[in-house]
């Protein structure tokens, strides 16, 4: 097929690179993308936002599928324009999309499907906030309504700062101060072309920027798959998923169909295992950053054959996604000052030497080339690269990832040491 991805982080590149993984080669353009990405696709001058240029960009090239990686595009409404030219598009559409967009839609929508998930207060006001934390109780969380690049969402048992990050958000709209839900947090996928959804393998991200879950909340720092511990508590990581596909993803994808807004694309559950059960913390609209790094290495069935088919209505042919025994972990090297005021503009050195690493691969987030020609690439973000590790256990993989990435260096840089230490033991 002739794929267009649209987006410039390590969730596109990773897109990318199962794509190239395919035994079937595909033409792959991608838009803007990063330096990085352009080693592994073609990028083209195109604005992502701009439903309109993309729609005739793929309309010009006979582009087969676009893939919709971030979700700005989403919310922006892209998808909608594709889909109303005919043009199969994996992403869901702006109303859809909404279940990211806004964090008091998905609690409406969850309310009338009979999603399992904590309480919550919509506050419009900084004297609706205090009264919500009076109601919920500490710890407090506190959540941005709209898109906030994923640090919009704060949990702390200081009530000062939670009302301080109310603050911050307040002046935008309304906040949602939420009931605390404590537990292991798990992160699962699923496609869906409006009706039917097909599950991925479940996976866990590190959000604190620091070791031990300390530190500011990030984008996430690192992630691993599959979830072994599952099975302790749900016999098998697959009964886990079929819970999880019956009590939230198909209540959720019903919901939305019935309401004539179909959700097609990538249904992100964001997920807390509490002593009560399986709660919802939050959804979003397309893969998740840093998950989809590990899920998708690990995954046999043809990636494109999946996405096209939720694009084009057809899920319900597909069997179960497959995937290899093998197990896969990222660690997120960041850039000095990150996530509060990351230093950008700085040289990585020593990538060749961190990709000859057994089973790694290097993903790419906020990357550019150099203005001169034969020099190092220049880190332009927080979150520059993601160091991916496969093997056929985690005490390889973190060896593997740990190893390449202290061979690269980057002036102030950071990364958590103890991703998936847990399940290495």
């Amino acid at each position: 097929m002739k794929i267009l991805v649209l987006g410039s982080g390590a969730r596109e590149h990773a897109i990318i690179l199962a794509l190239r993984a395919e035994s079937t080669a595909h033409e792959i353009l991608v838009a803007p993308g990063n330096a990085g990405i352009a080693q592994d696709a073609t990028p083209v001058a195109l604005d992502p936002l701009d439903g309109a240029a993309v729609t005739a960009f793929a309309n010009e090239h006979a582009i087969d599928l676009v893939v919709i990686g971030p979700e700005a595009p989403l919310v922006a409404g892209v998808a909608d324009e594709l889909r109303g030219r005919g043009i199969p598009v994996f992403g869901p559409g702006k109303a859809a999309a909404q279940l990211e967009g806004s964090k008091a839609f998905a609690k409406r929508v969850m309310d009338a499907a009979g999603v399992p998930t904590g309480r919550a207060v919509r506050a419009a006001t900084v004297a609706d906030v205090e009264a919500a934390f009076e109601e919920l109780g500490a710890p407090h969380v506190v959540k941005a309504d709209g898109l906030a690049a994923g640090k919009g969402v704060i949990v702390t048992s200081d009530r000062a700062e939670a009302l301080a990050h109310a603050e911050q958000y307040l002046p935008a709209g309304p906040v949602l101060v939420e009931e605390f839900l404590s537990g292991p947090e798990v992160s699962l996928f699923f496609l869906s072309d409006g009706d039917t959804v097909r599950a991925l393998s479940p996976a866990q991200d590190f959000k604190r920027a620091l070791d031990g879950d300390a530190g500011p909340n990030t984008g996430g720092m690192g992630a691993y798959s599959p979830l072994p511990w599952l099975a302790e508590q749900f016999g098998s990581e697959q009964a886990f998923v079929e819970e999880v596909t019956h009590d939230v993803a198909l209540p959720v994808v019903r919901q939305l169909d019935a309401e004539g807004t179909p959700f097609i694309g990538l249904l992100y559950a964001g997920l807390i295992l509490t002593p009560q059960g399986v709660r919802v913390i939050e959804f979003n609209a397309r893969f998740g950053d840093p998950e989809t790094q590990v899920v998708l290495p690990r995954l046999e069935t043809p990636l494109s054959q999946l996405l096209f088919a939720a694009a084009s209505g057809t899920l319900e042919d597909q069997p179960e996604p497959v995937f290899r025994d093998e197990v896969a972990i990222t660690v997120v090297l960041a850039s000095e000052g990150y996530p509060e005021a990351p230093q950008t503009g700085r040289p990585i050195e020593g990538l060749t030497d961190a990709a000859a690493v057994e089973g790694v691969r290097l993903v790419h987030a906020a990357t550019a080339s150099p203005d001169a020609p034969g020099g190092s690439l220049i880190a332009t973000g927080g979150r520059v690269l993601n160091v991916v590790a496969v093997a056929p256990d985690f005490r390889t993989a973190r060896a593997r990832a740990y190893d390449a990435i202290g061979r690269i260096r980057l002036e102030g840089s950071h990364h958590r040491t103890d991703i998936a230490a847990r399940v290495a033991r």
